[in-house]
């Protein structure tokens, strides 16, 4: 099969490869997939890069965890899903293989039916930052009458969580950080938009809530944000991390209990088996009754991966970057 791969970390250009590697065949419990699109996340070059002490896994790695195509072998004892359309979540999580490639196994569970209707690029976006949204919001347990701030609304993640916290009914403020970019996430439904590079951020949050704070803050940079929760919170609020820009983070400690506020932090690909299952049956109830609004900024062919990594390393569009599979 054709895939991109590389055996030594370092910059986009200087280490990924294209070229032929066995095509794998599905065990017990497994299926095979026959990928059409890859879609590249910040992890995929911050590992390839071996950025915060990331080091190879292997000594060849596919790269990518998200992926959508169809099943086209089964494994013993699995049920015939032969043909059916799928998307892939954690493809490449504790692997060597990912899905930049025509073919990729894994355990059936992990290959979700994919609607009719529903593009195979699409598909490519949901494993990492659909589901990251979709706990995000669950975690803070946000309803009707709710006030969100959610971080980073012109990005994949905070694009999904907009969308999923104004159809529970919340009061969405997010951080932008463009004209552009707040189009973006008013499109989604944001109702107020905040650009942190030049306005004061807690001082607009708290003028927008009358004072008081937002009941919730579902964030993407703990290290770089933290330390501005006071001017943002109200009392007994939900801070919901599921990201940072750096090993360590500086905290309002004493504030924070003081207000006793709650903060809950996830990784997307270490979600309890539960959570999972629950953030995948209403993903799926989404994709079927066509209520989220998909960005796919930049379709490229498996032979660009390496510009595909650049465009998201260097944060050069809005949206997911998804690399079809011919």
């Amino acid at each position: 099969m054709r895939a991109a791969f590389y055996t030594r970390q370092g910059a986009a250009r200087d280490v990924l490869q294209i070229g032929d590697q066995p095509t794998p065949e599905p065990g017990p419990g497994e299926v095979r997939v026959r990928l059409r699109a890859s879609g590249v996340n910040p992890s995929d070059w911050k590992s390839r890069r071996g950025g915060a002490g990331r080091g190879m896994t292997a000594p060849l790695i596919i790269p990518h965890s998200d992926g959508a195509g169809d099943i086209d072998a089964i494994g013993a004892g699995e049920p015939d899903r032969l043909g059916e359309r799928v998307w892939v979540w954690n493809a490449q999580w504790k692997r060597p293989h990912g899905t930049a490639a025509q073919y990729i196994v894994l355990p059936s569970a992990q290959a979700v039916h994919l609607p009719d209707g529903v593009d195979y690029a699409v598909g490519g976006c949901l494993g990492i930052p659909a589901l990251t949204a979709i706990e995000a919001v669950r975690l803070a347990q946000i309803r009707a009458a709710t006030t969100v701030l959610i971080a980073g609304g012109a990005g994949s993640v905070g694009h999904y969580a907009i969308q999923l916290a104004k159809l529970r009914g919340a009061r969405v403020i997010t951080t932008i950080s463009s004209d552009t970019k707040a189009a973006h996430a008013r499109a989604a439904g944001a109702d107020e938009t905040i650009n942190y590079r030049t306005e004061n951020v807690g001082e607009r949050v708290k003028a927008l809530t009358g004072q008081q704070g937002v009941d919730a803050l579902i964030e993407m940079d703990l290290s770089g944000n933290g330390a501005q929760y006071p001017a943002m919170l109200r009392p007994h609020a939900t801070v919901v991390v599921y990201g940072t820009s750096a090993g360590e983070a500086t905290l309002p400690v004493q504030w924070l209990m003081l207000n006793s506020v709650t903060m809950r932090l996830f990784l997307v690909y270490d979600l309890p088996s539960a959570e999972r299952a629950a953030g995948l049956a209403e993903l799926t109830d989404l994709l079927e009754h066509r209520q989220l609004i998909h960005t796919v900024a930049r379709r490229l062919p498996l032979e660009s991966i390496a510009e595909a990594h650049e465009l998201v390393e260097r944060g050069a569009v809005m949206g997911n970057v998804v690399l079809d599979i011919a």
